[in-house]
């Protein structure tokens, strides 16, 4: 359970029980209503009064007819990214109640609203735990009309309240001028945001990969994850600009719905019709200036929906932001797309569920192998030293999902460190940190973004992620989160090799370590009466510990690339390789090689043939085996 922390140590019942008592409305010490709360770097454009909502309307309600899109308009400030993620809270009314803990006993009372303690929380997700922000309700106006973000709803003061959390919880108001989308969704969600360059990955053109994205995207807000999209601009200049199509640059729009919707006639006609649409709406958190294409309001293109479907689509015409456009039209205009996925954890829920894993450590300069900050790849030499996790995949593939987060610095007025992550394919057995590169499987894009995520498929085996910044020497805690659809487990790689202590010392420390691969066998004995003839798998013994690889269907000649670190207390003795074909009931053995594997600075290679074992060691069996041995006395050599 993610646990619930009073931000600045502010409990929320224990000053509602003071204000109560005291009768008078609260003013908060942390966030004051003064010009400090408003910036850090401007001056005032004008006369701010800070009124609380009492003094704004006889009335006032935190939200009049449930929360909804059109609750939320931009004020003087920068911030559509924030204010389109609260147009997308504000229709997943379970996120929203989150956000806004026990909104009904928060809200004023109509027979008395002065009476209230003029304190509200809200709750935002940061770093695996959610901050419990307190605010007073005074809040910044200008000829008695609210200064930034509010409601259509003159008496519906929510979003401001909501706005102003954020902006303690930020610093001050200035702070929220210019930001990122997928910030705001996840600290409303605690899930995790993936952005998608429409450009880059060249969805206009490449018609099956459209079509699947608006499949996802589909099935993603049938999932009530929320999505914002937004056009990228060039220059300074082009900023807010507005397109002949009547879209916004560098402007964050909420994707609110994604449909495929029927054309022609209702009833029993409609059966017999094939002909499609598939349509997005967004929302402009200006509350005006819409798209004017295709299927904008009013458009005569809504003609071919009969009015059941228009009905069910919430379709209006007003001039309050909202619009339908075309997918197509979509993936040509806009350029940038984030979705927030909300990774299902409910095993009573009929959706895919994720099994989730958070683990928090740091970029950390130290001495020597203590130095947990080494730069990128290209800083070849400390590249290793950052901090590792392990992902262990024990079913034939898993899905992945993985997300690296830094924490918000904005409150302290500082940049995000650019950063990402390189996953390396590695020993099946691996225990203890990565001391030469492995195989590259995947790696992020590196960015000065809160969060870097990917998503990939991974095989049977196990995987290290190293998380770096781009620059060596730069300190910062950071979180990994690792979603695995199978169940993969994962856990930070902290030491380097085996721990000596008082039990090492009677029964022995490890003196060299072997890297063995077993790289194939051929010629085994067929065994199964159906199918290829077996399914081997490789088992490993030394040292009395064992290990083994997976199995290779239906062959006789596998290539099992299968390879594992085995330190060795006693190098005199040998390794054993055997062999197995899986049954249901009881494996077979089909064949031994022994390997004695001495210190040696490189690896060489054996093909061996298979023999019995204990007392038929010396008996032969059909086919070989080929493996490649690296054995060394440097514990830290892999």
């Amino acid at each position: 359970m993610v646990k619930i922390v009073p931000f600045k140590g502010q409990k929320y019942e224990d000053i509602v029980k003071r204000c109560t008592a005291s009768g008078k409305p609260w003013e908060d010490p942390e966030f004051p209503a003064t010009n400090a709360s408003l910036f850090n770097k401007r001056s005032s454009p004008g006369t701010i009064e800070w009124k609380r909502p009492t003094e704004l309307n006889d009335k006032p309600h935190l939200v009049v007819e449930g929360p909804s899109t059109g609750d939320v308009s931009q004020g003087q400030l920068g911030n559509c990214w924030f204010v389109a993620s609260c147009a997308n809270l504000a229709q997943e009314k379970e996120l929203w109640e989150r956000v806004l803990p026990d909104n009904k006993s928060q809200d004023w009372d109509d027979e008395n609203p002065k009476q209230h303690s003029g304190v509200f929380h809200f709750r935002f997700w940061r770093f695996n735990q959610w901050l419990d922000v307190v605010i007073d309700d005074r809040l910044p106006t200008h000829n008695n009309k609210l200064v930034y973000v509010h409601s259509k709803e003159r008496n519906e003061f929510w979003s401001a309240l909501l706005e102003k959390a954020y902006a303690k919880l930020s610093g001050c108001y200035e702070n929220l001028d210019g930001g990122n989308t997928a910030d705001a969704l996840v600290d409303f969600t605690g899930g995790v945001a993936e952005s998608i360059s429409l450009v880059d990955e060249n969805y206009l053109q490449d018609f099956e990969k459209k079509k699947k994205l608006h499949k996802d995207l589909k099935k993603y807000s049938e999932r009530k994850f929320l999505m914002s999209a937004s056009i990228k601009v060039k220059s300074a200049e082009e900023m807010e600009a507005k397109t002949d199509v009547g879209l916004v640059k560098g402007h964050a729009y909420g994707v609110t719905a994604v449909k495929t919707v029927k054309l022609g006639a209702a009833g029993m006609l409609a059966v017999f019709n094939k002909e499609k649409i598939h349509l997005v709406r967004l929302r402009n958190p200006w509350g005006e200036k819409e798209w004017n294409g295709a299927w904008s309001d009013g458009s005569p293109e809504w003609n071919k929906v009969n009015e059941g479907q228009r009905k069910k689509l919430g379709i209006t015409f007003d001039d309050d932001g909202e619009f339908w456009m075309p997918f197509d039209d979509f993936c040509s205009n806009f350029t940038n797309l984030v979705i927030c996925r909300t990774p299902n954890k409910s095993y009573l829920s009929l959706h895919r569920t994720w099994h989730e894993t958070v683990m928090i450590s740091a970029w950390k300069v130290g001495q020597g192998r203590a130095n947990r900050a080494g730069g990128c790849i290209n800083n070849r030499e400390t590249f290793l030293l950052n901090p590792q996790f392990m992902i262990s995949v024990d079913s034939d593939s898993d899905d992945i999902l993985i997300c690296l987060t830094q924490p918000d610095m904005r409150a302290q007025q500082k940049d995000n460190k650019t950063m990402g992550f390189n996953v390396m394919k590695v020993e099946d057995n691996r225990k203890y940190r990565l001391h030469t590169p492995g195989q590259k499987v995947i790696y992020s894009t590196f960015i000065n973004s809160r969060s870097v995520f990917e998503k990939c498929t991974l095989k049977r085996g196990r995987y290290v992620v190293l998380a770096t910044t781009f620059e060596p020497g730069e300190e910062s805690p950071l979180m990994m989160r690792v979603f695995s659809d199978e169940g993969a487990k994962c856990w930070e790689l902290v030491k380097e090799t085996p721990s000596r202590s008082f039990m090492s010392n009677v029964r022995g420390y490890p003196q060299v370590v072997s890297k063995i691969t077993v790289l194939s066998a051929s010629g085994l004995q067929k065994q199964d009466h159906f199918g290829g003839g077996a399914d081997p798998y490789v088992y490993l013994k030394w040292d009395n510990q064992t290990t083994r690889s997976a199995t290779i269907d239906n062959t006789l000649n596998p290539e099992f690339n299968f390879s594992a670190l085995l330190y060795r207390k006693k190098p005199q003795n040998p390794i054993i390789v055997e062999i197995w074909n899986a049954n249901v009931v009881k494996d077979q053995f089909m064949g031994s090689a022994v390997f004695m594997a001495p210190v040696d600075n490189q690896p060489k290679q054996y093909t061996s043939p298979l023999h019995g074992r204990g007392r038929n060691a010396d008996e032969s069996r059909s086919g070989s085996v080929t493996v490649v041995v690296h054995t060394t006395n440097d514990l830290e050599a892999f």
